[in-house]
Order: structure tokens, then C-alpha cells, then sequence
């Protein structure tokens, strides 16, 4: 069975309505079997910076440990159901750990790659991709950035348009998301022999799924993230893998989302 853990984080993020996060990590778990998946404590309150320049830098640390313990209590990997998509920082670091040839595949609408000394708003949510191969704030990096292909990206600040332009990561389009085999491709030009992935589901376009805090035009289908992560499990093994940004703006409303969102968890299982 499944390891599912659900990790109701909402601090990560930047959106004035954060909380709906933490509310759609709770709507995905309903639809999960309620043997195979764990929930981790959140904190109720925002937490402080404690001078880091990462907003909420307290709370998001002790969900971190927290996810460190149930992740340590089995080897069998899991899917991670946040939150915001912080909550990938602390698996992708996990896995790495016992995995030395790990490569990450990141599905974001966004780059983030910003630092605290680039973020306007020190959310971690913005910094999330960069916290996994450079060093910070967070802690040490945990996979080198010519083991990490970012996916359907398409909005990005100065800040991280010159991290990507400089950094050894990959970075593979919308478009090119139509063939499956293109993410593999680029896991295996990596050198990499497992891989973790991440989807934030707002690299979906909106017309796709609606529930998100930061829609982004342009997206990609689900049919083709889907296919994507089914052709990397394919070639290689998925040590670890997790899901996140679901906003869902009313109940009746994450109805219309779960479909898709089931059908692309359905394949990280």
C-alpha cells in the first residue's frame, strides 16, 4: 500500500489567503485511503523569522523535524501531501540522504528560486527549488542544480531569471511537456540513477484546475504531467514524491479539481 503524509502546511506561502492551503491538503487526504496515509502536526500559529530574512522560519522548522520523524520510521518512500510546496524542501532532503544518485524533477508554474536577499515577500514557498541545491538559511544543499529539472515554468522575477540562466539546472517547457519521454531524458543526462518528484499543481493550466493561490495562464494538461511521471517511473526508480497548492476557493469548488488531482497522484503511486 501507499505511504501517504499529509503535511497541512500553509506557512511557506506568500497568498493573502495562505490558509486555503492547509484546507486543500485536508480535501486531498479525504479521497486517500485512510489506512495508508499519516497526518503531521502543523503549528496554528505563523511562527518568526528569528532573523533568517524566511518568513514564519520557526513554524516551518518544526514542521520540517516533524516530517524528518515520520519519514525515519520507515524506509518504504512516500508520497507527501502539502500544503505549500515548502514541504518538498525537508522529503527531497530525506530522500537524498539515501540516495547519493538522486535527481529532482520540480512541476511548478513558477521558478522558485529566489533567496532571502531576492524574495519581496520572504515567503520559503519563492525559495523552495533554490533551498535544494544551494546552501542557506534552510540548512546544507541536499541535490546539485545539474541533478534538478525544473518543469513548466513560465513566470519568473529578475531575480530568478538570472539563477536559471546561471545555474546548471534544466529546464523544460510547457510545450515540450506534450512528450513524455522529454523529463526522462533529462533525468538520464543528468547521470542521476533514482528520482523524487514535486508537482505544484499550479503548473497546470487554469482552464485544467482552478483551485490554486497564483494561476498562471499558459499551463500545462494533466494528461501530460501524468504521462511524464509514468515514463520516469518507467526508466527510473521514485524514491519519494509530493503534491501541493491546492487552494480550493469553497467545498463545491475542489469537487471540480479533484479528478484531476487524483489522476496525477494516481500516477506518483
Amino acid at each position: 500500500m501507499t505511504r501517504f503524509l499529509v503535511v497541512p502546511q500553509w506557512q511557506g506561502s506568500p497568498a493573502a489567503r495562505a490558509m486555503l492551503l492547509a484546507e486543500g491538503a485536508e480535501t486531498i487526504a479525504g479521497d486517500l485511503p485512510r489506512a495508508g496515509r499519516t497526518a503531521v502536526e502543523v503549528p496554528v500559529e505563523a511562527g518568526e523569522s528569528l532573523e533568517t530574512g524566511i518568513r514564519r522560519f520557526s513554524a516551518l522548522t518544526r514542521v520540517r523535524d516533524a516530517m524528518s520523524e515520520e519519514l525515519d520510521a520507515s524506509p518504504e518512500p512516500a508520497v507527501i501531501v502539502g500544503g505549500d510546496c515548502s514541504v518538498a524542501v525537508a522529503a527531497i532532503a530525506h530522500a537524498a540522504a539515501r540516495h547519493p544518485g538522486l535527481a529532482v524533477v520540480w512541476f511548478d508554474a513558477h521558478g522558485d528560486l529566489h533567496s532571502p536577499q531576492t524574495s519581496s515577500s520572504g515567503a520559503f514557498a519563492g525559495m523552495a527549488l533554490r533551498a535544494v541545491f544551494e546552501e542557506g538559511p534552510w540548512g546544507s544543499a541536499s541535490v546539485s542544480a545539474d541533478r534538478v529539472v525544473l518543469a513548466g515554468a513560465r513566470e519568473f522575477d529578475p531575480a530568478e531569471a538570472d539563477v536559471l540562466r546561471s545555474s546548471a539546472l534544466a529546464h523544460v517547457p510547457v510545450d515540450a511537456l506534450a512528450e513524455p519521454t522529454t523529463i526522462a531524458d533529462a533525468v538520464a543526462a543528468s547521470g542521476a540513477d533514482e528520482v523524487y518528484v514535486h508537482i505544484d499543481l499550479d503548473v497546470l493550466d487554469p482552464a485544467v484546475l482552478a483551485g490554486v493561490s497564483q494561476a498562471i495562464p499558459f499551463g500545462a494538461r494533466g494528461e501530460d504531467v501524468a504521462g511524464a511521471i509514468r515514463e520516469l517511473r518507467r526508466r527510473f526508480p521514485l524514491v519519494g514524491s509530493s503534491i501541493s497548492g491546492f487552494a480550493p476557493a469553497t467545498p463545491e469548488a475542489a469537487v471540480d479539481d479533484l479528478g484531476t488531482i487524483l489522476r496525477i497522484v494516481g500516477a506518483l503511486a
